[in-house]
């Protein structure tokens, strides 16, 4: 796959979790700045999750890695991402950017993980729209501003 080494989130946890998968999907950004990317186009997006957490579930898990990839591979994947629900042209800060998909793959994976019963939590999402483009997604802590 990807073999690569990511960022690495400062974290005081006992175990940290990274899933890496790819999915092939279409959008547009249809925002006056966006240039060419104003029409609907395709990527190949290369995603890495990074979860850590405490406590391992009943079966050993932080979480199954499976269960990851169902979560954005099965909802993503050859899709048109303007068609999702989580991306509303009603608000511009919802558009299909990179951004606004590794902001929203990190909300998919964090809701989740906070209905198991070790609650881990997810550290960031990594997201590659182009071999040579990508977002690292973290999310702000309590008094980080």
């Amino acid at each position: 796959m990807m073999q690569q080494i990511y960022p690495a989130p400062n974290h005081h946890y006992s175990y940290e979790l990274n899933k890496d998968f790819h999915f092939s999907a279409a959008h547009a950004i249809p925002a006056d700045g966006a240039g060419k990317c104003r029409f609907v186009h395709g990527h190949t997006y290369y995603v890495n999750i990074t979860v850590a957490g405490d406590d391992l579930d009943h079966a050993g898990f932080l979480i199954n890695f499976k269960k990851i990839k169902q979560l954005v591979h099965d909802r993503f994947d050859h899709t048109l991402l303007n068609d999702d629900q989580i991306f509303s042209e009603d608000d511009s800060d919802r558009f299909p950017t990179t951004e606004v998909v590794a902001r929203s793959i990190w909300e998919i994976i964090e809701e989740h993980l906070q209905q198991t019963e070790n609650t881990p939590t997810c550290l960031q999402v990594f997201l590659r729209e182009t071999p040579t483009s990508y977002v690292l997604y973290r999310p702000k802590k309590e008094g980080n501003l």
